[in-house]
């Protein structure tokens, strides 16, 4: 069953269109990834879906029932990338305030309190002040008081940036749970290799647009016939980026720390030409490895740019 449909979706703020039609169906049950570069819409197409900005025209359907967001706000929880945290208070008294918002009070707002400190493994600090939280205790703190009230829709807005790898693995786990409990997300972040690991499916946003859409797999093939070597030399030659560039079958070619990246398409007989070329400018050949296709590879040959520019 359909957790939320899109059609014709647009917005624009005058002279600038932000959202340019865009249609996208999210199954119940998915973690849904949204990747855009800034200023691609992504923001504008989250800020529509849960009601925080008036869109131009289009539509959206929530559970196939309804397309007015008034009926339907209460099912959804917002985990922004900003801390929409109450500092001077407890961790216990931020969740159990925006908890009350949805109507819950005496037991049930107690336990609904409880069960959601324990999810994000906060009870053992449950009456220390926010102001005195690591960052990483903020962000999993950010995320309880967005589904205490146990929303069926959950949209998280780079909830693991500017933490540790201990925090960050605990929020991911704890978003896998969530999708096993039933709750839908829809999940945006900068760094790839978190939406390659836990979404059922990614959306590629750019220019108001989505460009491309399907699990990590599909859109990985969309960059089949293209090959990634990592051609590693005992030191930079002066002029080899540019002939190494001339070589048939050669897309692009970067060079850092002592290893050419060369980005191909599949030939039987590529990497013998390339490694003739090489050595026959004065590069001594270290090693050559060969890359698998990424997410970051596939957003970049789509989008033409790195995600956080």
């Amino acid at each position: 069953m359909r957790m939320l449909e899109i059609k014709k979706l647009y917005k624009d703020y005058g002279n600038q269109v932000a959202v340019d039609g865009i249609d996208l169906i999210i199954e119940k049950g998915q973690i849904y990834g949204i990747l855009g570069p800034n200023g691609a819409g992504k923001s504008t197409t989250i800020g529509m879906i849960c009601g925080l900005i008036t869109k131009t025209s289009g539509e959206i359907t929530y559970e196939e029932e309804t397309n007015k967001i008034r009926k339907w706000k209460e099912n959804i929880g917002i985990v922004p990338q900003d801390f929409a945290l109450y500092w001077d208070l407890t961790a216990e008294e931020n969740i159990s305030f925006f908890c009350s918002l949805y109507g819950f009070k005496g037991q049930d707002l107690k336990y609904r309190t409880a069960k959601t400190l324990e999810f994000v493994g906060l009870t053992d600090v449950r009456n220390k002040k926010v102001s005195e939280f690591s960052g990483g205790m903020k962000r999993r703190l950010n995320i309880g008081c967005a589904i205490a009230h146990s929303p069926r829709l959950i949209i998280m807005d780079e909830p693991t940036v500017g933490i540790d790898p201990q925090s960050r693995n605990h929020i991911l786990e704890s978003v896998l749970k969530l999708r096993d409990e039933g709750a839908t997300i829809i999940y945006t972040s900068h760094y790839m290799q978190e939406v390659d690991d836990i979404c059922d499916r990614i959306a590629i946003i750019d220019k108001g647009h989505i460009i491309a859409e399907g699990t990590s797999e599909e859109l990985k093939n969309l960059i089949g016939d293209k090959n990634t070597l990592n051609i590693s030399v005992a030191k930079k030659i002066n002029g080899l980026e540019s002939i190494i560039k001339e070589v048939t079958g050669v897309e692009k070619v970067a060079f850092s720390d002592n290893q050419y990246k060369i980005t191909t398409l599949k030939s039987s007989n590529l990497i013998s030409n390339l490694v003739t070329v090489i050595s026959d400018n004065g590069g001594d050949i270290k090693n050559i490895a060969n890359e698998e296709p990424s997410l970051e590879a596939v957003f970049l040959a789509l989008t033409g740019k790195k995600l956080r520019e």
